[in-house]
């Protein structure tokens, strides 16, 4: 008897056809925020440096469903950002920017993200939903 081939599970194939166009336009993002590798390898969760490499190489990837999640938090916060501040300069400097709101504490968007945790990128994308009024 011959195996059949298996179907590939629909999480799968949906990772699969996001992943490269996802990390292309995450790149961009990075570049527009002035982030370093190590804040970005953070902000990804800390894939092994080899891995991150090979995806800034833009090598043919499928991402693992959690940086996928935190790609998508990191796209609404920028998307956000673009229509509280217009200016694109002003919303690419806003993440790095010192903030008073509680939530911050004085600190910036960026170390509140920086802390390793999927749950923060969430927090921040759900502060700048609020301030949009969504």
């Amino acid at each position: 008897m011959v195996p059949q081939a298996r179907e590939p599970r629909p999480e799968y194939a949906a990772a699969k056809s996001v992943s490269n166009g996802a990390l292309r336009t995450l790149f961009r993002i990075a570049e527009a925020w002035q982030l370093g590798n190590r804040e970005l390898m953070k902000l990804l969760g800390n894939p092994p440096r080899s891995t991150f490499y090979k995806w800034k190489q833009g090598e043919a990837v499928t991402l693992p469903h959690d940086v996928l999640e935190r790609i998508s938090y990191i796209f609404g916060i920028y998307s956000a950002l673009q229509v509280l501040l217009p200016r694109p300069e002003a919303a690419d400097a806003w993440v790095k920017k010192p903030n008073s709101a509680p939530l911050f504490g004085g600190k910036s968007a960026l170390d509140r993200m920086l802390s390793g945790q999927v749950a923060d990128l969430y927090v921040v994308r759900q502060y700048l939903d609020a301030q949009r009024g969504g």
